[in-house]
């Protein structure tokens, strides 16, 4: 399995970015993928998910109503598009897979190598 991030980089407070994770060598049947996100000293966090067959979203509570997680089943992407950013978004963002709905890090299965996104205020 093999989880590729991409689309991170440096943006305003208020500015929009939008991530991508490209999947191989993964059955998407019925997994769940994620976007997590890390700060230096702090614990991984979740911040959405998606289930792949049906599409069902989840958020965190801190992102709700500005970030939209998607998936393209034809180009086996899901995406991360994220608006109205604030300086606490800044972090390193992850995707990974899940066989079920997570809430932390401990429930990912396969993880992408992560793409740096930096809101400056």
């Amino acid at each position: 399995v093999q989880l590729q991030a991409s689309g991170g980089g440096l943006v305003q407070t208020g500015g929009s970015l939008r991530l991508s994770c490209a999947l191989s060598g993964l059955t998407t049947s019925d997994n769940f993928m994620n976007w997590f996100r890390q700060t230096p000293g702090k614990e991984r966090e979740f911040v959405a998910g998606i289930r792949w067959r049906e599409g069902t979203k989840r958020y965190a509570d801190s992102v709700k109503g500005r970030f939209t997680i998607s998936r393209d089943g034809a180009k086996n992407t899901v995406y991360l598009q994220m608006s109205s950013l604030k300086f606490e978004d800044t972090g390193t963002y992850y995707c990974a897979t899940s066989d079920r709905a997570v809430a932390t890090a401990a429930g990912a299965r396969a993880w992408g190598q992560g793409t740096l996104v930096t809101v400056s205020s």
